[in-house]
C-alpha cells in the first residue's frame, strides 16, 4: 500500500487543521492540533477507517503522533470519535476527554458498532473501519462547565445537546474562539452556506436552538468546525443554521403525515435545498479565468460533497424519529 500524503493547514501560529481525507475526500472530516507547553492535543480525530491518513497529517503539520497528549472529542458518532481507540497504540501517553454520557460508548463501543451496523450494512468496514474500544483508565469524562489546559490553551466544556445527547463544544474564552462539533453545522471550505447535520437517534430541535444560542452569547471570533474548516462570521452563521434547521422540519412534517418513505423525504430536502448550496457556490468569487461550464461543475461538485458529509437520507430520518419520539402531537394535527 502507498504511503498516505498528509493534509496539514496551520490556521494559527498554535493550530493545524488535519485533513482526514475520509473516502478521500478532500475537506469534509477534519481534526483540529493544538501545540503548546501543557502537551499536544486533538480536538476530534475522525473515522477508524482514517487512522493512517490523520496519522500521516498530523506528521506533515510537523508533529509525531507520540507527541500528542490529549484527545479532545465533541460526540462520539463515528465521524468525529471513531478513530480514538485505532489511535491510542501510537499515542501512549494520550488521555481522551469526552463527555459523561458518551465516555462508556468508547469504552464499550458495541452498542454504537450495533445500531450503526442496522444502517450501512455491508458498507461499514468501508465507511468506519474499526473502532477500538478505549481503555477506561485513559478515559476522562468531562460535565458542563470543566475546564482542560491543552496546548497552550484553556478549554472549557459546554454541554451542547440537540445534535446529540453526549455533545459539547469547547470554548476557548481568551482567544474567541470555539471547537464546535457538529452543533455549529456543516459548513464547506469556500461557500457560504450552512447545513444542519440532522441524523438520527438524538435530534432535538428546542434543545439543538437553545444550544445555538448558547454559542452566539458568547459572541465567538472564530467557530471551528470539522466540517469544514474555520467560520469566521460566526453570528450570521449560527443564525442561519437555526432558521434551516426549524425549516426541514417544516417542510418536511406534512410529508411525514402522509407516510412518504424515507427516500422520498430525502428527495424532498434535496429538490428544495440543493439550489441553495449552488446558488451560495454561485455567490462566491471563483478562480480567475473560471468558465461557465467549470461553474457549473463546481457547483456539482459541491453539492456532491455537502450529500457526502451530511446526507438527506439520514437527516431525514432523523426528523421522522424526531417527530414520532419528541413531537407525537404535530404529527396528529
Amino acid at each position: 500500500m502507498a504511503e498516505r500524503q498528509g493534509v496539514a493547514a496551520q490556521l494559527d501560529a498554535d493550530i493545524w487543521v488535519l485533513d482526514t481525507l475520509w473516502q478521500d475526500e478532500p475537506g469534509v472530516i477534519a481534526s483540529y492540533l493544538l501545540d503548546g507547553p501543557d502537551g499536544v492535543a486533538l480536538v476530534d480525530v475522525g473515522s477508524g477507517a482514517t487512522v493512517e491518513q490523520l496519522l500521516a497529517s498530523i506528521r506533515a503539520s510537523g508533529h509525531q503522533p507520540e507527541e500528542i497528549r490529549h484527545l479532545v472529542i465533541t460526540h462520539v458518532h463515528l465521524d468525529h470519535a471513531g478513530a480514538t481507540g485505532g489511535l491510542l497504540p501510537y499515542m501512549p501517553q494520550a488521555r481522551v476527554y469526552v463527555h459523561s454520557i458518551g465516555a462508556p460508548h468508547l469504552i464499550d463501543p458495541s452498542k454504537l458498532i450495533k445500531s450503526a451496523s442496522r444502517i450501512y450494512g455491508d458498507a461499514m468496514e468501508r465507511l468506519w473501519g474499526t473502532m477500538v474500544p478505549v481503555p477506561a483508565d485513559r478515559v476522562t469524562s468531562l460535565e458542563d462547565g470543566d475546564e482542560l489546559r491543552v496546548g497552550s490553551r484553556t478549554l472549557r466544556a459546554l454541554y451542547t445537546p440537540g445534535h446529540a445527547v453526549h455533545h459539547v463544544a469547547y470554548h476557548d474564552e481568551a482567544n474567541g474562539l470555539i471547537f464546535s462539533g457538529d452543533v455549529a453545522g456543516v459548513r464547506l471550505e469556500g461557500v457560504r452556506y450552512v447545513r444542519p447535520p440532522t441524523p438520527p437517534p438524538d435530534l432535538d430541535l428546542d434543545l439543538w436552538a437553545a444550544s445555538i444560542d448558547r454559542l452566539a452569547a458568547l459572541q465567538p471570533r472564530r467557530l471551528c468546525l470539522p466540517h469544514y474548516g474555520p467560520v469566521d462570521d460566526a453570528q450570521p452563521h449560527l443564525d442561519a443554521l437555526k432558521a434551516r434547521l426549524y425549516a426541514w422540519g417544516e417542510l418536511l412534517l406534512p410529508d411525514i403525515r402522509a407516510g412518504k418513505s424515507d427516500a422520498e423525504l430525502a428527495d424532498d430536502l434535496a429538490r428544495a435545498y440543493d439550489p441553495d448550496v449552488a446558488q451560495a457556490i454561485a455567490a462566491e468569487l471563483g478562480p480567475a479565468g473560471e468558465t461557465p461550464s467549470q461553474r457549473a461543475e463546481r457547483q456539482a461538485q459541491m453539492v456532491r460533497r455537502y450529500e457526502v458529509v451530511a446526507n438527506y437520507l439520514m437527516s431525514a430520518q432523523g426528523y421522522v424519529r424526531y417527530y414520532t419520539r419528541l413531537r407525537p402531537e404535530r404529527l396528529a394535527q
